[in-house]
C-alpha cells in the first residue's frame, strides 16, 4: 500500500505530508482545490510523463516523495527491484521524483538513481491508475490476453512457461537460418572476411597466455638495474664477514655449545639451525640469479615488437590471446558452415519444422486453456454487471488468429490467439471493444466490473480512481459506491469523487482544500472525523446551502455504508 505521500512545489501545492491506510480513502473538495494534482503527483511518482509546467512559480524544482509497503516475499515489485539491483527491506520502498525548473528529471528508488523507464517499470506494479479521459490496461485491447492469463493463472503460467521456451529456440533458429539464407553477393562478402581473419590469427601463431607471460618478461627487462641491485644487496646483506648469515651462524654455535645444560637452549639451537641453513639455501639462490641475469635488449625490442602485433589484434579480435584463439574457432566454424551451406539450411530447416509442431502444440493447449478460462470471466463480469444495473449488458471474450502460407495459425511470443473483451451493454447490439463504448456512465460500470475481478490477480498495491463516477446517479451511484468498496477488499484503493454515496463509503476520507496564504494560492489536505464528514456529504449533496435534511440524509448515507460493510464485506478483508 501507498502508506506516505509528500509533495513539495508542486504546481499549486506549496507543501503537503499525506498519511494512508488500507482500504478505501476519498478524497473530495471544490472543483479546482487541487484534487487531482494530487493523483498527477502520484502518477508522476510511478513514471509518469513530467514538465516544467509541474514546478510551482518561483520554485527551483518539484519534489514527490512516496513511501510503499509491499509484502516482503510475495508481491510482484521484489522480482523487478532484484533485477534491477535495487535492495528492498523490509518490504519498504521509497520512489522519489524530481523535476527541476530547467527541465532535467532525477528519479530515485531506495535512494538509488535510476532510469525513467525503470521508475516506470516498478511503478506500475505499485500502482494502476484510471480515469475517464486515460487509457489503461483494461482499456487497451494488446493487453487483453495477459488479463485472461492472469485469471485463473496456476494451469496457464506452467503452459505458457513451456511454450515460450520452445518460441525462444524457433526464433534463434530462423535468425541463424536467415543469416545463413542472405543473397550470394552478401555470404561471399562476408566469407572473404573470415577467410583474411582466419588467415591473420592463424599467421599470428598465438599462443594461449602468452601476452601475460611476455608482459612478466617485459617488466624485468625494463626495469634490468632495479632488478639486479635488490637482488645484490640482498646477497651481500647475507653473505660474508660481519653480514647476516655470519651472525645467525655465530648465535648458532653458542647456543649448541650449551644445548646439553637446558633443553630449552637445546630446542632453540635447533630452531635457529633450521633458519640457519634456509638463510643459506636463499643466498645461494640469490647467487645463481645474478649469475643468471643478463641484460639484452635485443629480447627487449623482440618482445615489444610482439606485444604491439597482439595489442593491434586485441583491438579487432579480443581483449585477450585466449579470447582471440575463442574468436579464431568461431571464424573456424562459420566458414565451414558457409562452406557447407546447403547441408546446413537443410538441417535448420528440419529444425525450424519440428520446432514449429511442438510449438503449435504448446499453443493449441494454451489456446484450450485459455478458452476455459475464458468462459468463467464472462460469467464473472456479467454478474458484476447485474450489480451495477447493466442487466443486460453482454461480455464477451473473442479469440481470433491469424493464419501463414501453410494454413496452420501464425505464432507470436504468448501463442495464436488474438484476444479482445467485447462489451454490449443494451439489448439488440453487437458486442464492441471496451474502449468502443460510448456512455461514461456505462464506461465507469464496465471498467469497475473488470477492475474488481482482476484487482487481487494483477497484485497491484494502489488502485487509484480518479471521478470514474463521472456521469451516473441514483441507485446506479450506490451501486458503484459499493464495487469500489468492494475492490479495496482486494487492494487499496484512493478515489477521487463527486458522488456523496461513494464518500459516505469510505475507511478514510481526506477533504482538499484550496486557500490563500502570502498572496499565493495553496492547498491543504485534510482527514475529516465523523462530524465533519457529515458537513461535507451535505455540502456534495445539495451545494453552498446546508440544510438539516442534507445533514439527516448524510447521516443515513454513513449509517447505511457503515451496515453494508459489517455486514456483507468485513470479513472479506
Amino acid at each position: 500500500m501507498l502508506a506516505q505521500l509528500s509533495i513539495r512545489d508542486f504546481a499549486i501545492i506549496d507543501s503537503i505530508s499525506i498519511t494512508f491506510h488500507d482500504g478505501l480513502t476519498v478524497l473530495t473538495g471544490e472543483t479546482g482545490a487541487g484534487k487531482s494534482i494530487i493523483i498527477d503527483a502520484i502518477q508522476l511518482l510511478a513514471g509518469g510523463r513530467g514538465s516544467v509546467g509541474y514546478v510551482r512559480h518561483g520554485s527551483k524544482k518539484a519534489q514527490i516523495e512516496g513511501l510503499f509497503i509491499v509484502d516482503e516475499y510475495d508481491h510482484p515489485v521484489q522480482k523487478v527491484c532484484k533485477h534491477f539491483g535495487i535492495e528492498v527491506e523490509d518490504g519498504q520502498i521509497v520512489l522519489e521524483r524530481i523535476i527541476t525548473s530547467s527541465g532535467k528529471s532525477i528519479c530515485k528508488v531506495n535512494s538509488k538513481l535510476v532510469t525513467l523507464a525503470i521508475l516506470r517499470e516498478i511503478g506500475k506494479t505499485l500502482i494502476d491508475i484510471h480515469s475517464q479521459h486515460e487509457t489503461q490496461t483494461l482499456m487497451n485491447p494488446d493487453q487483453h490476453i495477459h488479463l485472461l492469463d492472469l485469471y485463473e493463472s496456476e494451469e496457464t503460467e506452467k503452459a505458457l512457461a513451456k511454450y515460450k521456451f520452445l518460441y525462444d529456440k524457433l526464433v534463434k533458429l530462423q535468425k541463424r537460418f536467415q543469416e545463413l539464407n542472405d543473397n550470394e553477393q552478401e555470404t561471399a562478402q562476408r566469407l572473404d572476411l573470415l577467410n583474411f581473419q582466419k588467415r591473420e590469427l592463424e599467421e599470428a601463431n598465438l599462443v594461449a597466455g602468452e601476452d601475460a607471460k611476455l608482459e612478466e618478461e617485459k617488466l624485468i627487462l625494463s626495469n634490468f638495474e632495479k632488478v639486479f641491485t635488490a637482488l645484490q644487496d640482498a646477497y651481500n646483506a647475507l653473505y660474508g664477514d660481519g653480514k647476516g648469515l655470519d651472525w645467525v651462524g655465530q648465535a648458532l654455535a653458542s647456543l649448541e655449545e650449551q644445548q646439553h645444560i637446558d633443553p630449552y637452549i637445546a630446542e632453540k639451537a635447533k630452531e635457529i639451525a633450521d633458519h640457519y641453513y634456509a638463510l643459506e639455501d636463499l643466498t645461494y639462490d640469490l647467487r645463481n640469479k645474478l649469475d643468471s641475469l643478463q641484460f639484452d635488449p635485443e629480447r627487449l625490442n623482440e618482445i615489444e615488437g610482439r606485444l604491439n602485433e597482439l595489442n593491434r589484434l586485441k583491438k579487432k579480435y579480443g581483449s585477450t590471446v585466449s579470447k582471440m584463439l575463442e574468436y579464431l574457432a568461431k571464424v573456424e566454424e562459420e566458414i565451414e558452415q558457409i562452406d557447407n551451406k546447403e547441408s546446413h539450411l537443410s538441417e535448420l530447416q528440419e529444425q525450424i519444422n519440428e520446432c514449429k509442431k511442438d510449438l503449435q502444440l504448446e499453443a493449441q493447449q494454451l489456446h484450450h486453456i485459455r478458452k476455459r478460462s475464458a468462459n468463467a470471466l464472462e460469467k464473472s463480469v456479467v454478474e458484476e454487471l447485474k450489480d451495477l444495473y447493466l442487466e443486460k449488458a453482454t461480455f464477451n471474450v473473442s479469440f481470433q488468429k491469424e493464419m501463414d502460407e501453410a494454413g496452420e495459425p501464425k505464432l507470436h511470443k504468448f501463442g495464436f490467439d488474438h484476444i479482445r473483451f467485447l462489451v454490449s451493454t443494451n439489448l439488440g447490439e453487437p458486442p464492441k471493444e471496451i474502449n468502443k463504448i460510448a456512455s461514461g456512465g456505462e464506461l465507469s460500470r464496465m471498467m469497475l466490473a473488470l477492475k474488481k475481478i482482476f484487482a487481487k490477480h494483477q497484485g497491484v498495491t494502489s488502485v487509484i480512481f480518479d471521478e470514474v463516477d463521472t456521469g451516473v446517479s441514483g441507485r446506479v451511484a450506490q451501486a458503484i459506491a459499493e464495487k469500489i468498496f468492494e475492490v479495496s477488499c482486494q487492494s487499496q484503493v484512493l478515489c477521487i469523487t463527486h458522488l456523496p454515496q461513494v464518500a459516505a463509503m469510505a475507511d478514510t476520507h481526506l477533504y482538499i482544500e484550496k486557500k490563500e496564504k502570502q498572496n499565493r494560492t495553496v492547498t491543504s489536505v485534510k482527514e475529516l472525523n465523523k462530524e465533519e464528514q457529515i458537513m461535507e456529504l451535505s455540502r456534495m449533496l445539495t451545494g453552498t446551502q446546508l440544510t438539516e435534511t442534507a445533514k439527516d440524509h448524510a447521516k443515513e448515507l454513513l449509517d447505511f455504508a457503515s451496515s453494508y460493510k459489517e455486514k456483507e464485506l468485513t470479513p472479506q478483508r
